[in-house]
């Protein structure tokens, strides 16, 4: 009797296992191929025309800066140098309580267009950008970081979205690069922004995108919301202009270049930061998470974010009901190739054998994005909150 209960006992484990096993290894799927299949396969019926150059409304370009000394000066000029009507731009640096020599080379600048708007007190970006966005007369308002290079035509693809009414804001397209080829994830970071920068194309030809990139994206100053200091900017504002009846457009021609983190650890860092802001800021207009009210941005934001971020749990849940299955070679396989594929990220962290073959850095920026995913849902559990930043240059 005995025997039988035990036996019984693990025929129901192994069950529970296999059901467990293939539901998270379809959500994974889901998540990185089956999601971006379906915006394709939907794309297909649908044809937005791309809107020519042409429309200049007034630019004010914001760049939130702490002691970007070595960078400003080069973005400032780089700034004024897009093709624009130079009558119709101008650049506001927020200082955010720089202690270095940011304000001052900003205020020595030779060119009335340029205006240091400096923070009383250091309350991060987005209070920053709050500020700014009351400092400046523009008509469409741009977000931008010190160490983001600009496309010549950048301002000029962006603005030109914004000649109907329907537009509330506009995102340009992020192009990472590893100057140094150093960047132990600096191969992953690009190919994973290259399919970001695919998702929000096709989300843009269906309707709308669900955030920005963060150095490139702009805003009509008409539907800009002022947002809580702890609140990631370039996600909850252009979510704010979709329950304000506006659409998000994407402008892939509207590009910027940044420079890959160097190391496995600022990569961590910085992506805890983001994620648990963008955990909190979607917190903080959920009603756009049912679908009976919003329903497109509802399905984008369960299948692109919220999915995304519970995408370490389905890996949890897959290697351990594989553990659970080693009666067939399909499962023993299986196991043996996430084993491989997690023992390559920690060897590369241990050792560079990314500049042997620069591949094998995918598996390390695969795990780092997916732990700080799962760090970051500690962090909102434990109420943490990330207002202000650190410049990396400066801790180099």
């Amino acid at each position: 009797m005995v025997a039988f209960v035990i036996s019984q006992f693990g025929v129901g484990v192994a069950s529970g296992a296999r059901i467990a096993f293939w539901l998270a290894a379809f959500l994974l799927f889901y998540v990185y191929a089956g999601y971006p299949l379906l915006l394709a396969m939907i794309g297909l019926f649908v044809r937005r025309p791309r809107p020519n150059v042409g429309f200049t409304p007034r630019i004010s370009v914001l760049i939130a800066a702490y002691n970007e000394e070595e960078a400003i000066e080069r973005k400032i000029e780089q700034t004024l140098a897009l093709e624009y009507a130079a009558g119709k731009i101008e650049v506001l640096v927020l200082s955010d309580c720089s202690t270095d020599r940011t304000d001052e080379i900003v205020k020595a600048f030779p060119d009335s267009r340029v205006r240091l708007v400096r923070m009383l007190e250091r309350r991060g970006k987005t209070f920053a950008q709050n500020v700014g966005v009351k400092e400046a007369t523009g008509e469409v308002i741009v977000f931008s970081d010190a160490t983001a290079i600009y496309h010549p035509k950048a301002l000029l693809y962006l603005a030109c979205n914004y000649e109907g009414p329907s537009v509330g804001a506009v995102s340009g397209r992020y192009q990472y690069f590893d100057p140094g080829q150093q960047s132990p994830t600096g191969l992953g970071s690009v190919a994973f922004w290259n399919y970001e920068n695919l998702i929000k194309k096709l989300q843009s030809g269906i309707r709308t995108i669900t955030g920005c990139c963060g150095c490139i994206y702009s805003v009509r100053k008409a539907a800009y919301t002022e947002l809580p200091a702890d609140i990631i900017s370039d996600l909850v504002q252009p979510l704010q202009a979709i329950r304000k009846g506006y659409r998000v457009v994407f402008e892939d021609r509207a590009l910027a270049y940044e420079e890959t983190t160097q190391s496995t650890s600022e990569e961590f860092s910085m992506r805890v930061r983001v994620v648990t802001r963008a955990m909190r800021g979607l917190l903080s207009v959920a009603d756009l998470l049912k679908p009976w009210k919003f329903a497109w941005p509802a399905f984008q934001l369960w299948s692109h974010k919220i999915m995304r971020w519970m995408v370490p749990l389905f890996l949890i849940a897959l290697l351990v009901a594989n553990s659970l299955l080693l009666d067939s070679s399909f499962y023993r396989v299986t196991l043996a190739v996430q084993l491989f594929f997690y023992a390559a990220a920690l060897l590369n962290i241990l050792l560079p054998l990314h500049r042997q073959w620069k591949p094998l850095g995918i598996p390390l920026f695969f795990c780092t994005l997916n732990a700080a995913a799962l760090v970051s849902m500690l962090e909102i559990c434990r109420g943490r909150k990330y207002v202000t930043w650190q410049t990396v240059r400066a801790r180099r």
